[in-house]
């Protein structure tokens, strides 16, 4: 919807929690979006949480993978993934059903698990066992991207408050979702560490946890001088991300490091 077009009737900014990819800036120039303004607003993680009624999991990434993903390993055969418990991943964790609730496929969520786990080098793209059965590096992604559909993971529509709300009424669950929704919700659900990391402000903004992704904001400067506000709400989102203690952050948003901020102001200085 950003990129088809200016003038009246389409979006002034747009936010993302991945970078605009070249497909996407190509189809912007085609429909006479020329010039696109990127700034990161900030830092958010994903984080894999559960009831902090129950254990609290500490993953390794290869757990994560050989959990979500469609295929397991048998007698050096890809086969379905029939792991129904946690131990059946890894014996130490407990033997407790594994049921996920995960992110629709059409977010920026999902595509930060498929690139940060699913695709990770070490587990699946230069596997031994994937190389022999997809020589083809493409099919090989594709086969390494599929999520399990035999119901231990659910996948749940945009609105990630749905997770919260299976996770506060079935304590065996987890869910996976935005750090955001924990930091509003830690009386209820804890996140689980990550090779022993924790879901923190700290860890995420200086990337020690693993699962960390900027967040962008774009702007059409064509709009700048047509779209009565626009300045003034660019201006308020610089201003609430520069300050420490923002309501930005006291939102979940993870603020940026005071040398990323002195970059931003850079970049924006000449439009606000």
């Amino acid at each position: 919807m950003f990129c088809s077009g200016i003038g009246e009737g389409t979006p002034d900014i747009t936010t993302s929690s991945r970078p605009m990819k070249e497909v996407e800036r190509e189809l912007c120039k085609r429909n006479k979006v020329n010039e696109v303004i990127e700034i990161i607003i900030g830092y958010d993680g994903i984080v894999i949480a559960n009831s902090n009624q129950s254990h609290r999991f500490d993953f390794t990434k290869n757990d994560l993978f050989e959990t979500l993903s469609s295929y397991s390993e048998d007698n050096d055969r890809l086969v379905k993934n029939n792991k129904k418990f946690w131990s059946d991943v890894n014996q130490a964790l407990p033997k407790t059903e594994i049921k996920i609730y995960g992110p629709h496929q059409n977010t920026g969520t999902h595509e930060t698990l498929i690139n940060f786990i699913m695709l990770d080098q070490y587990s699946c793209m230069n596997s031994r066992i994937f190389k022999e059965n997809y020589q083809d590096q493409e099919k090989r992604k594709k086969a390494c991207s599929n999520i399990r559909d035999d119901g231990r993971y659910i996948e749940v529509g945009i609105n990630e408050n749905i997770i919260i709300q299976k996770l506060k009424s079935n304590k065996n669950a987890l869910g996976i979702f935005s750090f955001s929704f924990l930091a509003k919700n830690q009386d209820e659900i804890q996140g689980s560490t990550i090779a022993g990391i924790e879901p923190t402000y700290k860890n995420i903004s200086s990337g020690e946890y693993m699962l960390a992704r900027p967040l962008y904001l774009y702007i059409k400067k064509e709009h700048l001088d047509t779209v009565d506000g626009l300045r003034e709400f660019i201006r308020e989102v610089v201003d609430s991300i520069s300050t420490e203690g923002g309501y930005l952050s006291r939102l979940g948003l993870i603020p940026l490091s005071s040398e990323n901020i002195k970059k931003v102001l850079e970049k924006v200085r000449d439009i606000i």
